[in-house]
């Protein structure tokens, strides 16, 4: 128990930090608590089982990349089923030098052609899946009205992301997909509510979940450093 000292000052078991004013006198002077030091292994410990808690470092666990296609909309011609425009191609070369860097189990892919051209970039073998499709949308008078709930999109994510996960446990797989759809999956991993992600999908951002039974932890949200010096 501390006990009173001298001109207000408290004694105890902690540490302190006096510190006097110029002109020092009993009414200038403060005595600051300070915790006990910690040992340099207790840090240690206690930032590897933070980085445990997301999946860091982890046995076992996927690195899921959901990744935006490139650019279809620079000289957009085709509105139903667009290709690649020459600066979606070019962003979709540079991503592909970044995948092809790192062993890759798994390229998937949306069936939109966009989607279907980003990804054979990055492997000759792309596996199709649905369930990466697009939120169901329309453009009216300038405007975007997503007609599927956030919900259901998120929900056909998960399964998707949940297959590839479990296909390949402890490897790193790479899902090509979209905007919107990809927003909406990671607002349900990062426990927010639905479609309340504020954030611009920038072309071919990557965006990395770690998954690891049932649990998924986000890594990365939407990098694009391969796309340095690649102009707006």
């Amino acid at each position: 128990m501390p006990t009173r000292a001298a001109c207000g000052s408290w004694t105890g078991p902690t540490r302190f930090t006096e510190i006097r004013s110029a002109g020092w006198s009993c009414a200038s002077t403060r005595r600051v608590s300070r915790p006990p030091a910690d040992s340099a292994e207790e840090v240690i410990g206690a930032m590897r089982s933070l980085e445990h808690a997301y999946l860091l470092g982890v046995e076992a666990v996927t690195e899921v990349w959901l990744v935006r296609h490139a650019d279809v909309y620079d000289g957009l011609a085709d509105v139903h089923d667009p290709p690649l425009s020459a600066r979606g191609r070019d962003q979709a070369k540079r991503l592909a030098r970044r995948v092809r860097s790192l062993p890759v189990a798994a390229v998937y892919a949306s069936p939109a052609r966009r989607a279907q051209e980003t990804a054979r970039l990055l492997s000759d073998e792309v596996r199709l899946d649905s369930r990466l499709g697009e939120a169901a949308a329309r453009f009216t008078g300038g405007r975007l009205t997503v007609d599927e709930r956030a919900e259901v999109v998120a929900e056909r994510m998960r399964r998707a992301v949940d297959d590839a996960a479990a296909a390949h446990p402890g490897a790193r797989v790479v899902m090509i997909g979209h905007g919107i759809a990809i927003l909406n999956y990671l607002a349900d991993v990062l426990r927010l509510s639905p479609g309340t992600l504020r954030l611009y999908p920038p072309f071919t951002g990557v965006s990395i979940v770690r998954a690891l039974g049932d649990r998924r932890a986000v890594g990365t949200l939407f990098d694009v450093a391969h796309l340095e010096g690649s102009g707006p």
